[in-house]
This record gives C-alpha cells, structure tokens and sequence, in this order.
C-alpha cells in the first residue's frame, strides 16, 4: 500500500497553505470474515446531535451529574472548548495522496504541536483526531505514536490531526503531577476537535476520534466529557475505563513517586473512592451518545483484554452502540491483523460520519 514518498522540509509558518447509520452485526461480520478475529456488539440506536464548531455541544438530553472534585470528568462537562487556529510550522512530507505538515493549535492558554495529514484534493473532507498512547514525555517527538495510523487514514481521504498532547515535543510545559490524572489530555484532545472543524476543507459535521492504549482512556474520556462533539470513537488496545486499574498498573509500579504525590494530594483510592471514580470514564458512560469501536488483542501484556472485555459489557449496559472485535493471537501494538483493524476502522468511520 505504501509508496514512495517526496520529502519536503519548508518553513512555512503561518495559516494553512493551502488555505449516522447503524448497520447490522450480520452484515458487519460477513464484509470482513476472518478466522482470527471475531466480536461481540451492542447496537442500541444513539444520535448524534450536530455542533457548530465555534462553541461545545449542550447536554440537554440528561441532568449532568455532580461533579465530586474540580479535579474531574463532571468539571470538563461544564467547559466550553473552543480550540482556535491551527498554526502551520512547516511541512515535512508530501505524495500522491497527501501532505503533512507539523503545526500548533491552542488548548486553554497552552500551545500543543501535533502533525496534520491533509489528502489532496479540494474537499470537504471527513476528519479524525488521534490520540496516541503513553510515550515518556522527555523522549516524545512530534507525530509519534501513531504513524501507521497517520498515513492509513489519510490514504482514505480522511484530515487527520494527530495531537502531542501538553507537556510533549513542541506544546507548552506542564508539571509533571498534573498528567497523571490524563484530565489535561483529555482537553488538548477536545480542542483539537474544534480547531480542526475551523479548517474550510473539512467538514464540520464530520470529525470522528482514534485512540490507542492511554490514547484509548483519552478518548473515552473525551466522548463521555463532551457528547456530540465528534460522530464516532474508535479505540485499539485501549487502557482500563476505571482510572484506579491504570493507576495500580504504570503509576504505583512505575512512577512510585508520583503514586505518593498523587496519595498525598488527594488520598488513597481507599480513602477517596468518590474522587478516583469521577476520574473514571466508565462512572460516566451513560452520557455517550456516539457509537464506540473496540479492537483489542488476547496476548495483549500490556493492557489486558479482560479491561476491554468489561468495557464493552458497561457501554451496553449504558445503552451505547458499541461493537467490538476481538483479534485472536495479537499482541499489544497489533501485527498481521493490524491491516483488518484498519480496515473494519474505516468502514466504521464511514458509516458513522455518513463519508
């Protein structure tokens, strides 16, 4: 599928240069047949409102529940995300079917970098947002993480902005005790959403969100915080949607330092339930109302599938139109299977944009 590609190092700062149908599990599983992979799906119907792209959506449908700390998914449901202009630093590839350029865009009163993947041709085009996983900040260079997903989705015709998040490559520093909560994330990936709906070529009412691993917990963050921001929600490998099981796993091993910071500043999960589930995507999965695509691998050793498993039986408890594959034999980062994962992503994408 790939070829070869042209690059282009120019500095270019400035403006842009170039200035929902639900289908059946049945038909689903009969377009794509493999013997590796097989799923289970929860298809209760779920629209999705329109939004203009200058203001949040409105949570008119249901009472937003109390927010148990300022520290929490209830406090990103009362914010207005707004994004702003995306600011072209310079481009670093073109082919045949694409450019890509770095750039900036505002989130709140930080900077973040990220790349963005713009298909040729005049559109309007779909659009998706990727979140990436966990990639120690001080190594992170713009772009990584999602490369594979980057050119895939822009072959298929789709604007793609990949976000660095805060604190990563060319964004604003941020301390290192407030990315713990992946709160801050999970807003740099909601203005990501509305500066890339600013872009004339795209199409406002078409912007869906692809994440994997932690990227994977920023997503489902993002959709519960803000319904009908985006159309769709894609998630590959994705991390636990209760916080306590992603903390226990990488914080209190990994980062013991940070775990006591975090106990200090806001107790225990024992002492602090309250305050650990408000952080917790699945407390509030009653406030989707965009269909979500699981993938995940069952010799995945870093995010375990159980996590996924009990995902998806909350999402339909919930009432959310979920479905989700199950790739027999794959490990955490996807390998022979990768492409069926893509190409499931983009008939879901399609559908769910109406693209």
């Amino acid at each position: 599928m790939l070829v070869a590609l042209t690059l282009v190092l120019t500095a270019c700062a400035g403006e842009d240069p170039d200035a929902a149908t639900q289908e059946s599990p049945a038909s689903e599983t009969a377009d794509s047949p493999s013997p590796s992979a097989s799923e289970t799906t929860s298809t209760s119907p779920t629209p999705s409102p329109s939004e203009s792209p200058s203001s949040s959506p409105s949570q008119t449908a249901q009472a937003l529940p109390e927010a148990p700390h300022r520290t929490s998914l209830p406090t990103l449901m009362r914010e207005d995300f707004r994004g702003g202009r995306i600011r072209f630093l310079r481009q670093v590839l073109a082919n045949e079917d694409y450019t890509r350029h770095e750039i900036t865009y505002p989130s709140g009163d930080l900077t973040v970098s990220g790349v963005l993947l713009r298909p040729r041709g005049k559109g309007p085009f779909p659009a998706v947002v990727l979140n990436h996983g966990y990639i120690e900040p001080s190594i992170y260079v713009t772009g990584q993480g999602m490369m594979r997903e980057q050119d895939y989705l822009a072959r298929a015709g789709f604007v793609v902005l990949h976000t660095d998040y805060r604190g990563h490559a060319a964004g604003d520093p941020v301390p290192d005790r407030s990315r713990e909560t992946r709160l801050g994330y999970t807003r740099d990936s909601l203005n990501a959403v509305q500066s890339l709906k600013r872009l004339r070529y795209v199409d406002a009412e078409k912007v869906g969100m692809v994440g994997r691993s932690m990227g994977g917990a920023v997503t489902y963050n993002a959709l519960v915080a803000q319904p009908g921001l985006v159309k769709a929600g894609v998630v590959f490998a994705p991390v636990s949607s209760d916080f306590v099981d992603n903390f226990n796993r990488w914080t209190v091993r990994e980062r013991p330092d940070a775990a006591q910071a975090t106990y200090r500043r806001w107790g225990t999960p024992r002492e602090e339930p309250e305050f650990y589930a408000g952080l917790s995507a699945r407390t509030y999965f009653d406030q989707i109302t965009e269909p979500v695509l699981i993938h995940h691998g069952t010799l995945d050793d870093s995010c375990p599938i159980r996590w996924s498993r009990k995902s998806q039986r909350l999402l339909e408890k919930a009432g959310v139109s979920s479905r989700f594959y199950v790739y027999e034999g794959e490990q955490h980062a996807f390998g022979p299977q990768w492409p069926l994962s893509m190409e499931r992503t983009v008939r879901f994408l399609r559908r769910q944009l109406d693209a």
